[in-house]
C-alpha cells in the first residue's frame, strides 16, 4: 500500500513538473504512457528489453560465479590475497567507461566484449564482499567440521556455505545495481540493441517520450526483479542467523 502511494506521489509530482517546465522538456505521464504502448505494440520493446535482460543474466552469472570463487580463495589463503590485492584495488578504481572502450577495442563491436566488459566491472565487488565473508567465518565450525572427519564437500556445503550465503545475497544485490547501470553504457556505446542503443536512438532524435518510455520501462523491470527475486532470497539465506540468535 505505501508503495502504491510513493508512486502516486512521484505521478503527480512529474506531472505538476511537466506543467511547470513545459511538455517539450518534459512530457506528461499520459504522452511516455503512449510512448511506451507504440512500442509495446510494435514488438520492439519487449526485443529491447529481452536483449538487455539477457546480458545481464550472462554477465551476473559470470562475475558471481568467478567473483565468489576468488574472494573464498582469496580469504582462505594469505599468498592469494596478497597477490590479488594490487589488482583488486585497481580494478576497483578503473571507471566502467574505461574498461567497456577498451574491450571494443581489444575484442570488437562483438556481444561477448560487452559481456565480459561487464563483468569485470562487477567482478571486483562480488571477490571483495565475499573476502570479507571468508575471513569471518567462525574457526569453531570448521574445527568442529574436522573434528567429526566431515568430507570436504560436505563441509563446505553444510558449514561454510550457509555462513558465506549472507555475503552471497550481499554481492548479488550490489552487483545487479551495478550492473543495470553498466549494461546501458556498453549497449550505447557498441550494440545495435537493448535498452541503452534505443536510449541513445532518442537522445539523438530528442525524442525524450522515447528516451523516459525505455527508461521508465526498464526501471519497473528492475523493480519487479529486486522486489519478486532479490529480496525474498536476501531474507531466505539470512534465516538460519536470527534462529540462531
Amino acid at each position: 500500500m505505501l508503495r502504491l502511494i510513493s508512486v502516486a506521489v512521484l505521478l503527480v509530482t512529474w506531472w505538476i513538473a511537466s506543467l511547470l517546465v513545459g511538455g517539450a522538456k518534459l512530457p506528461p505521464p499520459p504522452a511516455v504512457l503512449a510512448a511506451i504502448v507504440t512500442e509495446a505494440k510494435s514488438g520492439a520493446l519487449f526485443l529491447n528489453l529481452g536483449a538487455t535482460l539477457a546480458r545481464v543474466t550472462l554477465s551476473f552469472a559470470l562475475a558471481m560465479t568467478l567473483g565468489t570463487a576468488i574472494g573464498y580463495w582469496m580469504g582462505r589463503v594469505r599468498l592469494a590475497d596478497r597477490l590479488g590485492d594490487p589488482w583488486l584495488i585497481l580494478l576497483l578504481n578503473l571507471p566502467a567507461l574505461v574498461v567497456i572502450v577498451l574491450a571494443y577495442i581489444w575484442a570488437g563491436l562483438t556481444e561477448v566484449a560487452a559481456i565480459a566488459a561487464i563483468a569485470i566491472n562487477k567482478l571486483p565487488t562480488a571477490v571483495v564482499t565475499l573476502r570479507e565473508g571468508t575471513r569471518a567465518l567462525d574457526p569453531a565450525l570448521d574445527e568442529m567440521a574436522t573434528v567429526f572427519a566431515f568430507p570436504r564437500g560436505k563441509a563446505f556445503r553444510h558449514v561454510v556455505l550457509p555462513q558465506l550465503a549472507p555475503y552471497v545475497a550481499a554481492a548479488a544485490r550490489s552487483g545487479l545495481a551495478l550492473i543495470w547501470k553498466i549494461v546501458l553504457v556498453a549497449e550505447l556505446l557498441g550494440r545495435s540493441n537493448g535498452v541503452g542503443f534505443e536510449i541513445g536512438v532518442a537522445f539523438q532524435l530528442f525524442d525524450i517520450p522515447l528516451l523516459l518510455a525505455y527508461s521508465l520501462s526498464f526501471a519497473a523491470v528492475v523493480l519487479v526483479i529486486e522486489t519478486a527475486l532479490v529480496q525474498p532470497f536476501e531474507v531466505r539465506v539470512s534465516r538460519w542467523r536470527s534462529r540462531a540468535a
